[in-house]
């Protein structure tokens, strides 16, 4: 089945739970009275009261059932019906008096259900209750006060009950939104881990490979250690891609340091990594990781470098990292990717959702510059000695 016909099924299902149009069709009852006076010939003019109540029964159910759907209960047509409505409604009344006086409440009903919330409610409530209790005074004296009372609640309890089944399905709604989003930001974080990893690994792994080859006609042993340092990275790889899955993941500097040396020397590079400054926390050191992991990667594989330095400076706010080659310019690391790639792309949303900067591009002189700063959380203080003080 297709996404958007489970998703249409899905609203109608719920749908079915909620107050429609034709939930409101059944108190057109109130009307009755209004028909046996008709019926038992007491009416003056018949056929007109008979015509303005079969106009006013019309009316009511196509504005109820207009004003159940969003995109017609606000048109100016909806709007027209509903005028048209309270017409007829205070036509009919003046003319044929008590009787018919419980089409009011009717009226209300409809008010109500158009209205429902805002300032238009109450510019409506207000001058029909008036004008509603003028008439049934008029028609009914004291004996009103039951029929004003019905149309002013009928109108308020209507358009109350109405807003908050709107309400509670806006809510409903922006929580599926939200659970959509989540979904969308796991996807995203799954494929941003995926692609770091395998693109790192997959590039190791074909460097040494490449290295196994040359090496295997003229020293096997060197060639064998290639072969296993192969086997080692893809069972990391396997280890890594678990960790990724189930989302704890949690990289080390160091040993993304090593793994980047390891990477460098064997594709012909030359690493040199400074490190300086204080401990780092586990988060800030995972998001280094990903630099380094992904700066190193694209070094082997785009710059056609022979030098790759990897610096690691701390202070007691920010903590920098700089990744910077001197390769060709043109092949240099992420040039084929730019910010707009996939691997540094998505370091640039990884540190600015920590709060940090990243950035990348060729240098003037040659070359290719990472740079990544990361904000440094504040050490938790000491507690104070609990001893006793003189």
């Amino acid at each position: 089945m297709a996404k958007g016909e489970f998703r249409r099924r899905r609203a109608e299902s719920r749908r079915g739970g909620r107050p429609t149009g034709l939930s409101l069709i059944p108190w057109l009852l109130l009307g009755l009275g209004a028909l046996s006076h008709l019926v038992s010939g007491d009416a003056p003019n018949p056929w007109i009261g008979g015509l303005g109540l079969l106009t006013f029964n019309t009316l009511y159910i196509a504005v109820v059932i207009r004003a159940f759907h969003p995109r017609t209960r606000e048109t100016p047509l909806t709007w027209g019906l509903l005028i048209a409505l309270g017409a007829v409604t205070f036509g009919l009344t003046i003319g044929y008096g008590e009787s018919w006086l419980l089409l009011f409440p009717l009226l209300g009903l409809a008010v109500g259900a158009v209205t429902r919330r805002g300032r238009m409610l109450r510019l409506i409530t207000i001058p029909l209750t008036a004008a509603v209790a003028a008439v049934t005074f008029i028609k009914a004296s004291w004996d009103s006060f039951g029929v004003v009372y019905g149309t002013f609640i009928s109108i308020m309890v209507t358009a109350t009950i109405l807003a908050l089944d709107q309400t509670v399905n806006e809510l409903r709604e922006t929580r599926e939104e939200l659970a959509r989003a989540a979904v969308e930001k796991e996807r995203l974080r799954f494929s941003r881990d995926l692609h770091d990893l395998l693109g790192h690994t997959l590039s190791v792994i074909v460097v040494k490979s490449e290295a196994a080859r040359r090496l295997a006609p003229r020293d096997l042993d060197a060639a064998l250690a290639q072969i296993t340092d192969i086997e080692s990275v893809g069972r990391q790889a396997l280890t890594e891609i678990r960790e990724a899955v189930t989302g704890y993941r949690e990289g080390s500097l160091t040993t993304e340091l090593d793994r980047a040396r390891d990477a460098l020397s064997s594709a012909g590079i030359e690493p040199v990594v400074r490190q300086s400054g204080p401990p780092l926390e586990p988060q800030t050191e995972a998001l280094l990781g990903w630099v380094v992991r992904e700066s190193a990667t694209n070094a082997v594989r785009h710059s056609g470098a022979t030098r790759c330095e990897i610096e690691i400076g701390g202070g007691p706010e920010r903590v920098r990292l700089t990744v910077t080659d001197n390769g060709t310019g043109a092949g240099s690391a992420g040039t084929a990717a730019g910010t707009s790639g996939s691997g540094l792309k998505g370091l640039h949303e990884r540190l600015a959702a920590a709060g940090g900067t990243f950035t990348s591009g060729p240098l003037p002189q040659g070359g290719f510059r990472v740079t990544a700063e990361l904000p440094v959380e504040p050490a938790e203080a000491e507690p104070e000695d609990g001893g006793d003080h003189p």
